[in-house]
C-alpha cells in the first residue's frame, strides 16, 4: 500500500456529501498499525489518536477569520474550535464554522501565513505514523501567495507526506494545483442514505425522513438544516416571498428598504441568501412541468410556489438565474452589497413581466 500512495489527493464534490469524515478516514487508514484490507483497525494507538483528532502527524487547514483579538489567524489560531465541531457536528458548511466561530460577518479566508505553518509542519519527521497528513479544508478560499507556496510543496513534496484537499468547488483551485493531485470525485449522497440515517440519529418516523431526504437533495447539512427547520432557511424563505411579490408589484419604495435591509447583511449570508434564490427559480420553474418527483421544496416553499411558479417560465427563468448568479459574483468580489442588490432588483422587476 505504501508504494502506491499518492502524494497529493483532491476529494472534489459537492457540499455534504461527507468527504471531509472520508479524508480523516483514509488519513487514519494511513497511519493504522494494523489495517485490515478495507478500513482500519479503530483500536491501536494511532486509530484512537485519530478518533479525538489530535494525532500529532495529522494536520489541518481551513479558511479563518481576522477579529480584534487574532489579527493574523492561521488554522492553528482556532484548532479547538475546529476539533470541536467536527467531532460532534460531523457534517457542516462554511458558513456554519464561521456562525461556530461567532463570526458571520467574516468571509473567511486561508490566509498567505498560512504557508509558513505548512512548511514548519511538514519540514519535520514523523512523531509515530507512517505519514504526514495535511488535510486542506476548502482550499479554493486560498490567498494566492498561500496557493503558489502549497505548488511549490506539490512539485517537491516533503517525504512520507501525503496532502488532501476537499473540495465543494474544484473549478476554482488553480488548474496549476488541481493538476498536481489524484482526483477523487465523492457523489452526493443517495436519499436512502440519508433517509437511513435520519431513522437512525434523529429518530424520525419512515415517512418523514423519507420527505427530508428528498428535500436535502443529496446533502446531509441540508437535510439537517430541514429537519430542524433553521432560522436561517426561514428567513431566507420569507425574504424572498417579499423580494419576489415587490418586485412583481414594483413597490420601489419599499424595495428600497429591502435593499438597505440585505445591504447590511454579513457578506456569507449574502450570497448563501443568492444560492438559495437560485434554488427556488430553479424549483418553481420544474414545478410547471407537472412532475411531484422533480420538485424538492419544503411544505411552506410548495404552497407559495404553486402560485408563484407560472411567473418563472421559458422566456425568464435563465435570465433570472445568470442575474441571480452575477450578483453573487459581485458579492464573492467584495462589490458594494447595496449597490448589487438595487441592480438585481431592477432586473428582476423587468425579467417578472417576461
Amino acid at each position: 500500500m505504501e508504494d502506491r500512495v499518492s502524494h497529493a489527493q483532491l476529494f472534489a464534490g459537492p457540499e455534504g456529501s461527507g468527504k471531509l469524515l472520508l479524508a480523516i478516514a483514509f488519513a487514519q487508514y494511513l497511519n493504522c498499525k494494523h489495517p485490515g484490507p478495507d478500513d482500519a483497525c479503530g483500536e491501536c494507538s494511532s486509530c484512537k489518536r485519530f478518533a479525538k483528532l489530535i494525532h500529532p502527524d495529522l494536520h489541518f487547514v481551513f479558511p479563518v477569520v481576522k477579529t480584534s483579538k487574532v489579527s493574523n489567524p492561521v488554522s492553528d489560531s482556532y484548532i479547538s474550535e475546529w476539533r470541536s465541531l467536527v467531532l460532534d457536528k460531523k457534517y457542516f458548511n462554511r458558513n456554519q464554522w464561521f456562525e461556530y466561530l461567532g463570526a458571520e460577518k467574516g468571509q473567511g479566508l486561508i490566509y498567505s501565513q498560512e504557508s509558513h505553518e505548512i512548511i514548519k509542519k511538514l519540514s519535520l519527521k514523523t512523531f509515530e505514523g507512517k505519514y504526514k497528513v495535511m488535510i486542506i479544508w476548502q482550499p479554493e478560499k486560498m490567498h494566492l501567495a498561500a496557493a503558489n507556496k502549497l505548488l511549490k510543496m506539490l512539485e517537491e513534496p516533503p517525504e512520507r507526506t501525503v496532502f488532501i484537499l476537499v473540495s465543494n468547488h474544484a473549478g476554482e483551485i488553480l488548474p496549476t494545483i488541481s493538476s498536481r493531485c489524484q482526483q477523487l470525485r465523492i457523489p452526493r449522497l443517495s436519499d436512502s442514505e440519508i433517509k437511513d440515517s435520519l431513522i437512525v440519529e434523529q429518530g424520525l418516523a419512515d415517512d418523514v425522513a423519507g420527505k427530508m431526504a428528498k428535500l436535502s437533495n443529496g446533502s446531509y447539512v441540508t437535510a439537517m438544516e430541514v429537519v430542524s427547520q433553521s432560522e436561517e432557511r426561514g428567513y431566507f424563505f420569507s425574504n424572498f416571498v417579499s423580494f419576489m411579490r415587490l418586485c412583481y408589484g414594483r413597490k420601489l419604495f419599499e424595495l428600497m428598504n429591502w435593499v438597505e435591509e440585505m445591504g447590511r447583511q454579513p457578506r456569507e449570508r449574502q450570497k448563501n441568501y443568492l444560492n438559495y434564490c437560485l434554488q427556488m427559480i430553479r424549483e418553481n420553474y420544474v414545478m410547471n412541468l407537472h412532475e411531484p418527483d422533480l420538485v424538492y421544496l419544503t411544505p411552506d416553499e410548495e404552497g407559495f410556489s404553486q402560485n408563484f411558479a407560472p411567473f418563472i417560465n421559458d422566456r425568464n427563468a435563465l435570465q433570472i438565474a445568470e442575474e441571480l448568479s452575477l450578483a453573487h459574483a459581485h458579492i464573492e468580489q467584495n462589490g458594494n452589497g447595496r449597490i448589487i442588490f438595487m441592480d438585481l432588483t431592477l432586473r428582476v422587476i423587468m425579467l417578472l413581466k417576461l
